[in-house]
């Protein structure tokens, strides 16, 4: 069965009165949780579509890049994204049942805002109503400001951007603490966690564009510590 087959399997119970806040709360273990992955993704970013007050066909493209969807099931996501902008739960709603959902699993959060961010950017441009809703999304999961600033500076062109921000440690950390952090993201973002961690494996082509900014970031640090031990 495909993952929107069973997408729209899950969301069955709709048609007897559930709301969809109402489906994630029955979708906590896996394998489930894998549905659960995708229909949050599609279900926040329909909610963060109306942050900017409008769903261009930009946004609907990069959903097809997290998500690779058949065209057999092109009704069941677009039944989802519709149902999320509908439902009269607000944003902030969903984004708690989600982080109650994977409390014990805090990267798969992190994964999730990977996949907000690259629907936000798709049309160029990041609007000041999206990064209100991404920065309380992100305070909901839980993540901290210094987590939120790096996935900001790695999706948008025009925010402040260093490699010690990318990574999200601080400039005065020493060198092996900086090390060691990078090398706990290159592992996190290894499509082997991914896939164990239960998100969905049309989400995990989104971690080679993290594994391409922390890997130069850490370049970047660890270069110009060289440079300065070799001119002392």
């Amino acid at each position: 069965m495909s993952l929107w087959s069973r997408i729209s399997e899950a969301l069955s119970a709709l048609a007897n009165g559930e709301t969809l806040s109402e489906v994630f709360d029955r979708l906590r273990t896996p394998p489930e949780r894998t549905v659960a992955f995708a229909i949050a993704v599609v279900a926040l970013g329909a909610k963060m579509a109306k942050a900017d007050g409008q769903v261009t066909r930009d946004e609907v493209t990069a959903f097809r890049e997290v998500f690779r969807i058949p065209q057999k099931d092109e009704a069941g996501a677009a039944r989802v994204f519709n149902l999320a902008r509908q439902d009269v739960g607000g944003f902030e709603d969903y984004a708690r049942r989600i982080q109650k959902m994977f409390a014990d699993d805090p990267t798969t959060l992190c994964d999730l805002m990977e996949g907000l961010f690259h629907i936000a950017m798709a049309d160029g441009f990041y609007h000041p109503g999206e990064n209100e809703f991404l920065h309380e999304v992100s305070r909901i999961f839980g993540q901290s400001e210094a987590q939120f600033l790096a996935l900001r500076a790695r999706f948008v062109p025009d925010a402040p951007r260093d490699p010690y921000t990318v990574l999200g440690v601080s400039p005065t950390a020493s060198l092996d603490e900086i090390r060691k952090h990078w090398r706990q993201l290159v592992r996190d973002t290894h499509p082997d966690s991914m896939m164990a961690r239960g998100v969905p494996e049309e989400a995990i082509r989104l971690a080679e564009k993290k594994m391409i900014d922390i890997n130069r970031a850490w370049d970047e640090i660890n270069g110009c510590a060289s440079k300065r031990v070799g001119a002392a």
